[in-house]
């Protein structure tokens, strides 16, 4: 528990530091556009762990042009993206079906954060997501291809 802790405050502050330094805009979303990744689970501020019961269905697909399209679990949808500065991340409204998802979702839980997410950062091939004020990170994976 207390690696977990300590591995939790230690990306706090790589999201943090990169959050803090400036570039110009049009470098802000290095490795953002273009890329598709599915969750891998959700750390709370207070510590608690969600993991999704199938990563495939928990995906984002960040477009070139400012789009992203989600699904999460049950339902998909889309919305806009945008970075304003180095590891600054903000989410526009999501358009989204509404089906009920099954018991044990974290459908619910992604869809009521996604407005607070406000920066990113990839760190060993993963995407960090993190919400304002301590609220949470959530780590994602490159999705992999299926053929």
């Amino acid at each position: 528990m207390k690696s977990a802790v300590r591995g939790f405050l230690s990306l706090t502050a790589l999201l943090l530091a990169g959050a803090c330094a400036e570039i110009a805009p049009q470098d802000a979303a290095d490795g953002l556009g273009g890329m598709s990744w599915q969750l891998v689970g959700f750390q709370g501020g207070d510590g608690k762990v969600l993991r999704p019961d199938d990563k495939t269905k928990y995906t984002i697909a960040f477009g070139n042009d400012g789009g992203v399209s989600v699904r999460f679990d049950c339902n998909r949808g889309h919305g806009k993206w945008k970075s304003s500065g180095r590891n600054q991340l903000e989410f526009g409204p999501l358009a989204l079906t509404r089906a009920m998802c099954p018991p044990g979702s974290l459908h619910d839980h992604i869809v009521k954060q996604w407005g607070f997410v406000r920066s990113y950062v990839i760190t060993d091939g993963r995407l960090f997501l993190s919400l304002i004020a301590d609220g949470g990170i959530y780590e994602f994976e490159p999705l992999q291809k299926q053929g």
